[in-house]
């Protein structure tokens, strides 16, 4: 047996509204149609779904008054978070949320008008999975820098670059401009640093000691002691640090988030 298509065929009470359910949320086009009767198609590798008006003669007279109680359409998708996000911003009927099986299914569902269940599907990965095997796309980031990720304060700008927001999951990473003369605040940092001057030279002191860097130097500033950085010139870097850092001042009380590595 060679199986060239799929096909569903569901028997509803009202063709016109699970069509329209199919084509505005799912992407569903009408392929034909007729009165009692539709074809849809996505042109993937979705299955295809026939609709027929229950009580249609073109049945058997047994089958005629079924109708799709307990049948589940289920498509498995990429980036499932994202597609419950966009449904549920459209207003699709979602009537089970987003939720992972102990088996590694990810999966949430809606109910169209005439009961029918659909579901979207996406396997998480495994932990032994090779990532040799994983859709390189998945795998990749290239992250551009944009202007929506520049923070300008009185004594530098920061253009972020990695961040949780922005594909990242254990690491953030941005750039540094200070004018010539510029001095940022006496702070301290929860995680490591790493500083790489790209441009110019800069002055750091910590636990009262001053290291100049100059470009193509590597500076590692550890985590939770006091620093100050001053600007002897136009100087431009290249910082990192694990994802979770925050900054506490003294005089102040709590930390700060640093908004260009969010």
């Amino acid at each position: 047996m060679n199986v060239s298509s799929s096909t569903l065929s569901l028997t509803v009470a009202d063709v016109d509204a699970t069509r329209a359910f199919l084509c505005t949320h799912l992407g569903y086009e009408v392929a034909m149609a007729d009165d009692g009767f539709a074809s849809l198609t996505r042109g993937d590798a979705a299955v295809d779904v026939v609709l027929l008006r229950a009580g249609t003669d073109v049945l058997p007279p047994e089958q005629r008054d079924q109708r799709a109680a307990g049948l589940i359409l289920a498509l498995t998708v990429t980036d499932l978070a994202a597609e419950e996000a966009r449904l549920r911003a459209a207003g699709a009927p979602i009537t089970m949320p987003l939720r992972e099986e102990p088996w590694g299914e990810r999966l949430f569902q809606m109910t169209d008008p005439n009961g029918v269940v659909v579901q979207l599907v996406e396997w998480a990965a495994t932990a032994d999975a090779d990532p040799a095997d994983s859709d390189t796309s998945a795998a990749l980031v290239v992250i551009t820098p944009s202007t929506d990720h520049v923070t300008v304060s009185p004594n530098a700008t920061m253009t972020g670059l990695a961040a949780p927001s922005r594909g990242s999951t254990e690491l953030s990473t941005w750039t540094v401009s200070m004018d010539a003369g510029a001095t940022g605040p006496e702070h301290s940092i929860s995680r490591e640093q790493v500083w790489t001057v790209t441009a110019g030279a800069l002055e750091v002191t910590c636990l009262g000691r001053t290291e100049k860097v100059v470009a193509g130097q590597t500076l590692i500033l550890p985590p939770g002691r006091l620093r100050r950085i001053h600007a002897p010139e136009q100087a431009e870097a290249h910082v990192s640090m694990p994802a979770d850092g925050v900054a506490s001042v003294p005089g102040t009380e709590g930390t700060r988030e640093l908004p260009w590595a969010q």
